[in-house]
């Protein structure tokens, strides 16, 4: 039913009528063909009655709680995460420290993966520590070194779908048989492959994470996140963040439902221009090395190609390691026509960055050093261009380390 004021003869004055006329629509617009922005901080109740059956039902008080924006896209990523539930947040790294820190006390140990975006890390090493949790950093794509490092008191492991930006592939199953044995529970970030190419709740895990504002959304205008597992779980989650304030907004909930829309069309093209710009890159004399799974010298290419189905069908990403030249690598930039330097990832247009100066400034040297981040490592995220446009850009920008 749609809400209008109610009927009265008495005149009011210019300054308030200022506040009431057209505050409601009075016609009927039920099923728009698009969902509409609902940027309001509350939604009025009628009594208190009204408000009771609202806090019953879950349906819109107030917009920290619930917005019907951030509701459309928790039901868009549970489904496509094959989740029970969501939360939605402000962005990935909201996502990400309120997964985590909904489900640690002050003891708890954690087994991360020792490769991962490096604010992640931060998580565990700059928070986390200050409050009596500890953390372990081990190579994930390493099963003994997992099985080696857990502890009585280990209640978390965490991982990434493909890690960034060394584009390495743990064994999701196994590792989450670990994670269970042990009585932990499992997270993953599955950010550059999305669920249009891999969904680890199907394959043990506990909770997905996703940074929204990369693939998922597609066009580098929104900053989002969700975090996807059972309801129990979500719960608790849920909690966290109404104390914490990390939900999305309405215009970002929309934007990134919006950009979804389409995500099956971009990432499986994007995925198929990494895999053929991968194969390239890997003939090239100047390239030092080329980090991804559809290469059968990649590391972990049989457990890739068996979590993700098909070479073509891997993930959006590439790393590849040239001289630790920085004059030559600018000029390798400004020689690119399609690619430009970026600090994000995922959108529609080939992107580059550089980790040693962005995702992992804050690393220690020695610490990145052992993950295999040069100063030469160079992170490419793959667009929808034609294909063999964008291999020949790089391969004649490529022509300065002659």
């Amino acid at each position: 039913m749609q809400k209008t004021f109610k009927q009265t003869d008495k005149n009011y004055s210019y300054e308030t009528e200022l506040l009431r006329k057209g505050a409601y629509v009075n016609a009927n617009v039920d099923n728009p063909e698009a969902l509409p922005i609902y940027l309001t901080t509350a939604f009025n109740v009628e009594d208190l009655d009204d408000l009771m059956n609202r806090y019953a039902e879950k349906a819109f008080c107030y917009n920290r709680n619930r917005n019907p924006n951030r509701n459309a896209l928790i039901e868009l990523m549970s489904y496509m995460e094959h989740g029970e539930d969501s939360i939605c947040c402000s962005s990935g790294m909201a996502a990400i420290s309120t997964a985590i820190i909904s489900n640690l006390k002050a003891g708890d140990h954690v087994l991360s993966d020792r490769t991962l975006y490096g604010e992640t890390i931060e998580i565990f090493t700059d928070i986390l520590s200050e409050y009596g949790v500890e953390t372990t950093f081990v190579d994930f794509t390493d099963l003994d070194q997992i099985r080696a490092a857990i502890r009585p008191e280990t209640r978390m492991f965490y991982t990434e779908t493909v890690s960034n930006p060394m584009i390495t592939v743990p064994d999701i199953e196994a590792i989450a048989d670990i994670a269970h044995k042990s009585g932990a529970i499992f997270i993953v970030d599955n950010t550059f492959v999305t669920s249009v190419g891999f969904r680890p709740l199907d394959h043990g895990a506990d909770i997905v994470v996703n940074s929204l504002t990369k693939f998922a959304n597609g066009h580098s205008d929104a900053v989002c996140g969700a975090a996807t597992g059972s309801a129990e779980l979500i719960k608790k989650m849920y909690h966290t963040q109404l104390l914490l304030g990390s939900q999305s907004d309405p215009f970002s909930s929309w934007l990134v439902q919006r950009g979804m829309r389409t995500m099956q069309l971009r990432v499986e093209k994007q995925m198929y221009n990494a895999a053929h710009l991968a194969a390239a890159l890997d003939k090239s004399p100047f390239v030092k090395h080329v980090n991804h799974p559809s290469l059968s010298t990649h590391p972990q290419h049989d457990i890739a190609m068996r979590e993700f189905g098909s070479g073509e069908r891997i993930c959006g990403m590439i790393s590849i390691v040239l001289d630790d030249d920085l004059g030559k690598m600018n000029e390798f930039m400004h020689r690119l026509n399609l690619a430009h330097y970026a600090m994000t990832l995922g959108g529609y247009r080939t992107t580059l960055s550089h980790p040693v100066s962005s995702s992992h400034y804050d690393t220690p040297e020695e610490e990145r050093l052992k993950m295999g981040i040069t100063d030469g490592l160079l992170r490419i995220s793959v667009g929808i261009e034609n294909t063999q446009e964008l291999i020949d850009d790089f391969m004649q920008a490529l022509e300065v380390y002659r």
